[in-house]
């Protein structure tokens, strides 16, 4: 009696291990196809090559700028930008935008999505560098919005910009760090982060972006491309709609559009303030471009405004610091 229960007992305890082996075995089957779909998917990724300016990407399969967005174009939307009372005379052309955007076309700027979600970032990006260089006044000739690229660095900077406690990006004697740029850039931290991203050194160099329009147009596209800070999206992810906004962000009222660009790249300066003339006349510029390539204001998006929108990253900074420190992160 006793051997029959040994038995029995042996013949469980091998059966529990072949189901257990079984079962093990089926998982082990299950996750390697499951990891091996996963490599196979990526492996099958369209991956397009366009030459110069766009190459070794999915994005690179749609439309390129250079297919959309003609010389003609950018004469068209920066039209005065070389009139005798402008102050970067011959500064700004066509050609330093499409060679500075073909360090992040395979990146996704201006080439996610479809054609016209293409010409809508490009006009969003270019709405913020119209108004930010714009020397117009509500009588200039053409109006206001007509005046974009009129300047590539501030006049009269009433100081260098140096904040000695910020050490990562230290100042570098008798270097200024006034606004310069596309969209311009304040502060030693904002040029140390900004030529990290360009692989330009902008710390010691800060004047390279007034001496060099491609430089000025890649450092502009680098914060447009660049999140503030991990878990935030940036500028380009808010507006062609790949950031899924948290639980906390919707109870902001920060959600994908034009609205969440202006927070990302200037904070509480621009938004939660209500309908002010600074958010404004970003806003006019991005509609002014969007008729002007013919995709129509009509087609801004969902979300234009920043009016109502709680700042991603709160500063009690003054304004002018706080602005550009949300474009270093920090």
């Amino acid at each position: 009696m006793k051997r029959r229960t040994r038995n029995k007992i042996i013949l469980w305890s091998l059966a529990v291990t072949a189901v257990a082996v079984l079962v093990g075995g089926t998982i082990a089957l299950v996750l390697t196809a499951g990891t091996w779909k996963a490599k196979i998917k990526k492996s099958q990724e369209k991956i397009c090559n366009k030459g110069w300016e766009c190459s070794g990407s999915k994005y690179c399969c749609n439309d390129t700028i250079t297919d959309f967005f003609k010389v003609y174009q950018f004469e068209n939307l920066f039209a005065k930008r070389n009139t005798p009372v402008a102050h970067a005379v011959g500064f700004w052309d066509y050609q330093a935008f499409i060679t500075a955007a073909a360090f992040f076309e395979p990146q996704g700027f201006c080439t996610t999505g479809g054609k016209q979600m293409q010409m809508m970032e490009l006009c969003a990006f270019l709405g913020h560098v119209g108004a930010k260089t714009s020397c117009g006044y509500g009588v200039a000739t053409g109006g206001p919005t007509a005046w974009g690229l009129c300047y590539n660095h501030e006049m009269s900077p009433d100081q260098i910009y140096c904040d000695k406690t910020y050490t990562q990006y230290p100042c570098v004697e008798g270097a200024e760090y006034y606004g310069r740029g596309a969209i311009p850039v304040y502060w030693n931290y904002n040029y140390g982060a900004a030529g990290d991203g360009i692989k330009e050194d902008l710390l010691h160099h800060p004047e390279y972006l007034e001496q060099n329009a491609t430089l000025a147009f890649m450092a502009a596209m680098w914060r447009w491309m660049t999140p503030i800070k991990k878990s935030q999206p940036s500028a380009h992810e808010a507006f062609v709609g790949t950031w899924k906004p948290t639980k906390n962000d919707t109870l902001s009222k920060r959600l994908p559009g034009f609205g969440a660009t202006m927070n990302i790249l200037y904070g509480e300066s621009i938004c939660g303030r209500g309908f002010i003339d600074a958010m404004n006349v970003i806003i006019s510029h991005y509609q002014y471009y969007l008729d002007l390539m013919g995709v129509g204001r009509e087609h801004s998006g969902d979300n234009r405004d920043c009016a109502e929108q709680a700042p991603f990253n709160p500063s009690s900074k003054p304004d002018d610091q706080q602005q550009q420190q949300q474009q270093s992160g920090s």
